[in-house]
């Protein structure tokens, strides 16, 4: 097939009888993790396990004191040294750790206390899910999908699931650091769909990045991007389900 000025880059090659053939019904659901599923506790109940931790808590009683760290902490991350570092900080825990340190280190409350934050960053209980995200994901299974987290994640997220009893509801797990790779390299994806059996032209991905979690349209899959916006209530994970077959309970 000759390449058009329009064709989309594509590492999946689909057969002439399959673009010819209509579209196969979902049959496996890939989710993103952070800002998808899961989100990090709020900034000021962070900031107090690290103060309790540190013996800084009473710094946080004085006026102001969240908003300026909230400050420091935007400040110092578009500093080019620190930009630099977060560069591919999820392929290992190592270079996450050093990623954050060295950000942290700009920050006057985090300061010799980088260890202590990245503790609190990490512990089970640091990560929520959001409202809709259990419901969603028991409905899936309900209709007979199967169910992956690809997610660009520098340690086992899988110990948020287990804290929050939502493991069971997960088939499998791609995580960036254990693959040495981050999305949208399409390893993860196709990792993914061996890991359900599932074909990709089968298969959405649901995130939050469109470069990232996008990337999955590379590899002949469904994609379904959410809003890029820090929620406080329902993700709009709800809305999946509009896109995916009633099918029979597993």
């Amino acid at each position: 097939m000759t390449q058009t000025l329009f064709e989309t880059p594509s590492v999946y090659r689909p057969s002439d009888a399959e673009m010819a053939a209509p579209v196969p019904q979902v049959q496996a659901v890939l989710f993103d993790f952070s800002n998808t599923l899961f989100q990090m506790i709020p900034l000021g109940t962070w900031l107090r396990r690290v103060g309790r931790a540190s013996g800084r808590l009473a710094l946080l009683d004085e006026p102001g004191a969240e908003a300026e760290i909230s400050r420091q902490l935007r400040t110092a991350f578009r500093l080019p040294s620190v930009a630099a570092l977060q560069q591919g900080r999820d392929l290992s825990p190592e270079r996450h750790r050093q990623a954050m340190h060295g950000w942290w280190q700009h920050v006057d409350f985090l300061r010799g206390a980088q260890e202590t934050a990245y503790r609190a960053l990490t512990a089970p209980d640091a990560w929520t899910p959001y409202p809709d995200t259990e419901p969603t994901l028991r409905a899936l299974r309900s209709r007979g999908l199967r169910v992956a987290i690809v997610s660009d994640f520098a340690w086992d997220l899988r110990t948020h699931l287990v804290h929050h009893g939502m493991d069971t509801l997960i088939d499998s797990c791609v995580i960036s650091y254990e693959q040495g790779r981050e999305k949208p390299d399409p390893h993860l994806f196709f990792k993914a769909c061996a890991d359900l059996g599932t074909e990709p032209r089968a298969t959405l991905m649901v995130g939050d990045n469109p470069v990232r979690d996008g990337g999955a349209t590379a590899c002949g899959m469904r994609t379904y991007i959410l809003p890029a916006e820090i929620r406080t209530g329902e993700r709009g994970l709800s809305d999946v389900l509009r896109l995916v077959p009633r099918g029979q309970p597993r």
